[in-house]
């Protein structure tokens, strides 16, 4: 039971370990280095998991679970332009808070298959609200799925300095292009830039 106990003790300092710093510097960091801010020898993190997919898609997984159910929330809304507002709102807060979640979230994990079908879900139904808000005339016409991405590259280049100030810097962000994506007294703009989700992946692993 004793040991038990320790491997249950040591498995949750490894995880909190790699949240904090998957947070801070991205999922680059060396599995050795979660290791010793847990407290815990290489070996034994490898033991509990035996591969940085595994202990990433641990680490992440009610990340990706709390943002399905934004999706889930926003899709269940019968206000099309609401809907897609507040999921927009709730999503940049969750990246800004763990900047190792938004690159967690586009990147492909084959093997994690649950973690996989939640993340397609989330995807589907963000393309889904922007759909709604489009077709009933809230979302301006000229919104293109680059436009989103370019949101959160934006996002995530206000993402410094301490969270207070990160998380303040974001809601204003956020509240500055929300207005602007709006359908009433759109203006004509530029074409949208090819940019796709894997340009955000380049962006929030730097």
């Amino acid at each position: 039971m004793a040991l038990r106990a320790d491997a249950r003790n040591n498995r949750e300092r490894i995880l909190d370990a790699a949240r904090e710093a998957f947070a801070t510097r991205g999922l680059d960091v060396p599995m050795a280095a979660v290791a010793r801010r847990a407290g815990v020898g290489v070996a034994t993190l490898y033991r509990r998991f035996p591969s940085r997919e595994s202990l990433i898609t641990e680490v992440f997984g009610d990340e990706l679970a709390a943002c399905a159910s934004v999706v889930d929330e926003a899709l269940a809304d019968p206000d099309p332009w609401r809907a897609f507002r507040v999921m927009v709102e709730k999503v940049c807060a969750m990246q800004v808070a763990d900047r190792g979640f938004t690159e967690a979230f586009l990147t492909a994990f084959p093997e994690a298959v649950d973690f996989e079908r939640t993340r397609t879900r989330a995807e589907r139904g963000l393309a889904e609200v922007m759909a709604r808000a489009k077709a009933a005339g809230r979302l301006r016409a000229d919104f293109a799925p680059a436009d989103l991405v370019l949101l959160l590259k934006a996002n995530c280049g206000v993402a410094t300095g301490s969270p207070e100030e990160a998380a303040a810097a974001s809601r204003r962000l956020v509240a500055y292009l929300l207005q602007s994506f709006r359908a009433e007294h759109a203006e004509p703009l530029p074409p949208a830039p090819p940019l796709t989700l894997g340009h955000l992946h380049a962006t929030a692993a730097r």
